[in-house]
């Protein structure tokens, strides 16, 4: 089994966290990066030999994986970073579908029977061995594992139409503006969750067939999975059959696309709520990261946090509700800090308030100043999301 994860998109729509980094590298619940969590899937599902595709803004990405993900080179196993090498000629990936194309020397290499091939930026735990068992089984060439969604929500998502066995894929659409609803459940569609299974062989002679069709967009979702589709030779995977070692009834199922600023900060509240619905501390099934070496996190006597996550050397001398605080974070005296997400080395001046918002790693806020307390002025000043959410990238400037 050989594991290939996409992590080459650009991540536009979280801007400006991805202004200067991939997607898959954004920091998520304080210590981790968005790639740790599908790496860490693969891993304790006994995936060893996994390769990270990068393209757009990589160093972030590409620093992480080497310094976090060392696999034992006694056994053979490894995480490696694999940029965009233009071995088919002068020109950079076209899609998920090229990307891989570009990349098949490393499963020329390996030869493995299987392909996992996953996305890098979504938030959740899988076993992937319970869908490699539903694939070998069938017989299928690829499984798609899949996640009901509202039907309003259909045109974020490669949606799926299942056959009347509830297994082989009778139709794939990429993010359709309308598709029909399941049987019995007409307000709900089954999405892509973007992991799919290959049999190599399956794979390989899919996207050769791709790259020599013209008019293709040379996209996984939007290429490969309709063509193994028409053939008769895709399944699906449905993953609330899966279960991992230590989920509870409230965190089973839980996967989370974090593709924009509201999804992204509406996962963080997730992870802050009086009853989490995901459980970072499940030590059974756990989620990889590396931080450096910090001190623990200090409050100061005045220095209050409430359902908050706060991440080691953080000094706290204000008050802190419901936010989730990444390494480093100094709240000073006076200061207010409700419903955000801080990054790395985030300083909250004495006496600011700061709401709602996402600050990246570097923000400083001076003394008094203020953010989510003055709608129009926020809007003037930073980016802000489409419910109300405000973001400011890696050391901007506070007005």
């Amino acid at each position: 089994m050989l594991g290939i994860v996409l992590a080459g998109g650009e991540g536009k729509r979280l801007m400006p966290l991805t202004a200067d980094r991939a997607k898959p590298a954004v920091v998520f619940g304080g210590t981790y990066r968005l790639v740790d969590f599908v790496l860490s899937n693969l891993v304790n599902g006994d995936i060893m030999r996994n390769c990270v595709l990068t393209q757009y803004k990589s160093h972030s990405l590409d620093r992480h994986v080497t310094t976090t993900w060392r696999m034992s080179s006694l056994l053979g196993n490894y995480v490696t970073p694999v940029p965009a090498q233009q071995r088919l000629g002068p020109r950079w990936y076209l899609g998920s579908a090229d990307a891989i194309l570009q990349s098949l020397n490393l499963v020329h290499d390996e030869q493995p029977d299987f392909i996992a091939v996953f996305g890098a930026d979504h938030v959740y735990r899988m076993d992937p061995r319970q869908m490699l068992k539903q694939h070998v089984e069938s017989g299928a060439g690829v499984t798609v594992a899949g996640i009901r969604v509202p039907r309003k929500d259909a045109s974020s998502f490669g949606i799926i139409t299942p056959a009347s066995d509830g297994t082989r894929i009778e139709r794939f659409l990429e993010k359709p503006t309308d598709p029909p609803g399941l049987p019995g459940d007409p307000r709900h569609v089954f999405a892509s969750m973007g992991n799919y299974i290959f049999t190599t062989k399956v794979l390989v002679d899919a996207l050769l067939r791709d790259a020599e069709d013209e008019d293709s967009v040379h996209d996984m979702g939007g290429s490969i999975l309709p063509q193994l589709t028409e053939r008769g030779t895709a399944q699906v995977y449905d993953f609330t059959d899966n279960h991992v070692p230590g989920e509870t009834a409230r965190d089973h199922g839980y996967w989370r696309d974090v593709g924009t600023l509201d999804t992204y900060y509406d996962a963080h509240m997730d992870l802050v709520a009086e009853q989490p619905e995901f459980n970072l501390y499940n030590k059974r099934w756990p989620i990889y990261t590396h931080f450096g070496q910090l001190p623990p996190a200090r409050f100061c006597s005045a220095g209050i946090a409430s359902e908050s996550i706060v991440g080691p050397g953080c000094v706290i001398s204000g008050q802190v509700t419901g936010s989730v605080l990444s390494p480093g974070v100094v709240v000073e005296p006076g200061a207010v800090v409700q419903g955000s997400v801080l990054h790395d080395n985030v300083r909250i001046g004495r006496g600011a308030v700061v709401r709602n918002a996402i600050l990246d790693k570097n923000v400083d806020v001076p003394p008094g100043a203020t953010i989510g307390v003055n709608p129009e002025r926020d809007a003037e000043l930073y980016t802000v999301s489409q419910n109300g959410v405000i973001a400011l990238g890696k050391g901007q400037q506070v007005l």
